[in-house]
């Protein structure tokens, strides 16, 4: 009796552990740096492919290959239009170049890089988090793609 209680209790034991670890993989993963960059870089790829409003679309699209934990492409165009925001949907159409976060103006901020001889850099600023709902730091790394500039952020 006392092994069979002994091996229950290991048993249960290995299964709270084994648990624990399904539950971490299915927290949300939060993006690194590399995968920003890579997914602008696949985002401008499929805009210059695909044109304008195929881009947008699929950009938008909340179950799409554009969206992934908290990474998310936007897209805004050169008066600061958001054309495209993978997380927030009330985004779209709207000129967020007034736009502070925490005394930075992001979108102003995407442009410039993007109207730079670089035509790419990073932007830093405090923005909410689309998982967690908390205000957290967040770094986007932009790009200039054609007359658009896309861009995903990471959080901190």
């Amino acid at each position: 009796m006392k092994n069979l209680i002994r091996f229950l209790g290991l048993t249960l034991f290995a299964l709270s552990l084994g648990g624990g670890a399904a539950m971490a993989e299915d927290a949300p993963k939060r993006g690194s740096a590399d995968e920003a960059v890579a997914m602008v870089k696949k985002a401008g790829a499929f805009l210059q492919k695909n044109g304008k409003d195929k881009a947008v679309a699929a950009f938008n699209d909340p179950k799409g290959e554009f969206i992934a934990g908290d990474l998310y492409v936007f897209m805004f165009d050169k008066e600061g239009v958001a054309l495209a925001h993978g997380q927030n949907a009330k985004m779209v159409n709207k000129n967020l170049m007034e736009l502070s976060a925490g005394g930075v103006f992001p979108i102003k901020e995407f442009l410039k890089l993007g109207n730079s001889p670089a035509g790419k850099g990073w932007v830093t600023y405090v923005w909410p988090n689309s998982i967690s709902k908390k205000l957290e730091e967040k770094n986007t790394y932009v790009e200039k793609v054609g007359e658009y500039v896309i861009g995903v952020g990471i959080y901190k």
